[in-house]
């Protein structure tokens, strides 16, 4: 990388977070005792969806069992699952009003499930408060156990989400060593096959060594397992710890993979340099499309 200017781009600045929606959703949280990937994960975004009213709520603890390498999210031994977190959970959700959550939840390679239960019991609770809410379950692989997977969909979240996270190429590189790029591609086919009915989604981020020709090639592997949704967006480095950042893709890049998802067939692309897996207009995009199932 030589010569290249690695300073962050005009695009990529974002205005500091605040605001009463923000400071509410921010108590709420911190007085349940629940984590977000907002926080966790030092998205850019959170005081754009805070403001409005949305966020992310991370489940199992907030301590992974792997470490990738672009990811903020601390790696370790995670303490012992707190059976009151449905509940809490939904306390929080009841109270702040959402009609879309995201939970997504660490890798707990450590749990004989992978916490498959508990994220069903999350999601399950969460259709108690009412039909009008949509709950998005954000997973990891679970080792490929379609077990495990079959259990979180008997939890029947709207949308069943598992995150390939970066380009085959790559994906040793900057993923866990437990982590596959073809397994990823599996759970998102089981999942497709075992409820078709239910909306499927994943995320692709950029600027960790990939050519755009390759990200062409992961949105066809993920539309050729079913996926309906995807996301793509600028990887940012949480700390010099982390994975440098290899280039920063510019907005008319990400128009151009939004045409060629377009053109693939997915029935929603997200695509911009700020945009993350948990992002407001693939839920609008949820919320108007069941909207008009329901009807």
């Amino acid at each position: 990388m030589s010569g290249v200017d690695m300073r962050k781009p005009s695009w990529l600045k974002v205005v500091a977070p605040g605001g009463p929606s923000y400071t509410r959703i921010k108590g709420t949280l911190a007085q349940l005792k629940l984590h977000t990937v907002c926080q966790e994960a030092h998205c850019p975004n959170v005081g754009e969806c805070w403001g409005e009213g949305t966020a992310t709520v991370m489940i199992l603890g907030d301590v992974c069992t792997r470490g990738c390498r672009f990811c903020a999210v601390a790696s370790g031994h995670p303490p012992a699952v707190d059976d009151t977190e449905p509940d809490r959970v939904a306390q929080a959700v009841a109270e702040l009003g959402l009609r879309y959550v995201v939970l997504t939840m660490v890798n707990r390679d450590d749990l004989p499930d992978g916490g498959a239960s508990h994220v069903a019991r999350t999601v399950q609770r969460l259709h108690e408060l009412g039909e009008g809410l949509l709950v998005e379950a954000l997973v990891g692989d679970f080792q490929g156990s379609e077990r495990d997977i079959d259990t979180v969909l008997a939890g029947e979240p709207d949308v069943f989400a598992h995150n390939v996270e970066v380009v085959r190429r790559v994906t040793r590189r900057v993923r866990d060593a437990r982590c596959d790029y073809d397994r990823s591609l599996e759970v998102l086919a089981y999942a497709k096959r075992r409820a078709p009915g239910r909306l499927t989604k994943s995320s692709v981020m950029v600027g960790v060594g990939e050519t755009d020709e390759e990200v062409e090639a992961c949105l066809l592997d993920l539309r050729g397992v079913g996926v309906d949704i995807v996301t793509l967006g600028q990887y940012l480095r949480p700390s010099s710890k982390h994975l440098p950042v290899d280039r920063y893709v510019t907005p008319e890049v990400f128009e151009a993979y939004r045409r060629a998802g377009d053109r693939m067939g997915f029935r929603f692309v997200a695509s911009g340099p700020l945009v993350r897996s948990s992002y407001r207009a693939a839920e609008a995009f949820v919320l108007a499309d069941r909207g008009a199932s329901s009807d």
